[in-house]
């Protein structure tokens, strides 16, 4: 099942190098931003998005008996390594091409730590996707004994189009995932990028050894955090409403950071800080089988077709006529007969979509604080 997964050889080969250094850690130089996330007709699916976002706001599930209790929202699966890359999973664009190892600090070393943010695909689209609070997230540190600055972020290996929907190969019966995302480090911050159309702002100032302790901890949340999430499911909009599932992005990884160093004994500013969240709006999921289970030997091969006929519509490099016709079919699917089929842990989940159907948006998330986050995270 693991080898559907994935473009990382193993944790040496790694284009982004998360091993500890005991020097200054150079890569080489910051990445162009012309070299990011989207390629191909990975993003016409992103534009999708958007579009479906609009159609859901204009004014049958399939069952499964012997269902096992649920206690919502369903964890994420952690993994003890990644698994090997399947040839076929392939970037447009290098995963971190400019990755360099984390540098190790001296225990009394300051560094500044940075909110960056700055909207999706700007290599494409400038400040189109700001405007509508679709944004990256990034963390910065600055040594300001060295005077030297750092990236980190977490994002997709194949792009987003990838991570969100599967390719049906004629060659093969199940849905084929290529989805992971990983975490990069560099050298270096790209100011203009962030501070032009985003945000690059001081929120923490932190020691070398928490520094440390953080790089120790995002390497094995990296090592055990392997693909990515896209959604985040509801059953509303209302802020009591139950999540059936957690999204695993970008923000998510940030998030995470923050906490983790609030943690370690980080002190951070009160600011407003927010972030993008993309929502599907659903009843109570259905779980409803793996691959095997659905696409085995012995599988079911009426909810089999059922899955992949859903799957169809989002299949990359189509033609202008065959989007159109995509787009109804998807619109069709989602907001007439409110079918959707999450793919989660390895598994298939029946989303019996209700109103507003999905929702892009672009909330505060208070940053952490210390004495309440020591309370409560495990990791």
């Amino acid at each position: 099942m693991l080898r559907r997964f994935g473009n990382l050889e193993n944790l040496s080969q790694r284009p982004w190098k998360f091993e500890l250094s005991g020097g200054s850690g150079l890569g080489m130089g910051p990445r162009t931003w012309g070299e990011w996330r989207e390629g191909g007709g990975q993003s016409c699916w992103a534009l999708a998005l958007l579009w479906l976002t609009v159609a859901a706001d204009l004014p049958s599930a399939w069952g499964s008996s012997g269902l096992r209790q649920r206690h919502w929202p369903v964890p994420y699966r952690r993994f003890e390594f990644r698994p090997t890359p399947d040839p076929y999973c392939q970037a447009k664009y290098t995963f971190c091409p400019t990755g360099s190892p984390i540098p190790v600090m001296k225990d009394d070393d300051v560094l500044e730590v940075f909110r960056l943010q700055a909207p999706v695909w700007e290599f494409k689209y400038g400040d189109l996707l700001g405007h509508l609070n679709i944004m990256h997230d990034a963390i910065g540190f600055r040594n300001t004994l060295t005077g030297k600055n750092y990236t980190m972020e977490w994002y997709e290996l194949f792009q987003l189009g990838n991570c969100t929907f599967p390719h049906l190969r004629p060659e093969m019966n199940a849905p084929f995932w290529c989805n992971q995302g990983a975490a990069c480090f560099f050298e270096g911050i790209d100011d203009i990028h962030w501070k032009e159309n985003g945000t690059l702002v001081l929120i923490a100032t932190i020691s070398g050894k928490i520094f440390n302790q953080m790089a120790n901890w995002v390497k094995r949340d990296n090592e055990t955090g392997i693909y990515y999430e896209t959604w985040t499911v509801q059953a509303s909009p209302e802020k009591e409403s139950t999540t059936w599932f957690e999204s695993y992005d970008c923000s998510k990884f940030v998030l995470r950071t923050y906490e983790k160093l609030a943690e370690l004994g980080a002190k951070f500013k009160k600011i407003e800080t927010n972030y993008t969240r993309i929502f599907l709006y659903s009843g109570e999921p259905t779980f409803v089988g793996n691959e095997t289970s659905i696409f085995g030997p012995a599988g079911n091969k009426t909810l089999a077709t059922a899955i992949k006929r859903f799957y169809y519509p989002f299949r990359p490099h189509l033609s202008a006529k065959e989007f159109l016709l995509s787009l109804v079919q998807i619109f069709d699917a989602v907001l007439i007969h409110r079918q959707f089929y999450l793919f989660y842990n390895f598994e298939y989940w029946f989303l019996p979509m209700k109103s507003p159907f999905i929702k892009i948006t672009y909330e505060e998330i208070p940053l952490p604080n210390k004495t309440l986050v020591s309370k409560t995270l495990g990791l």
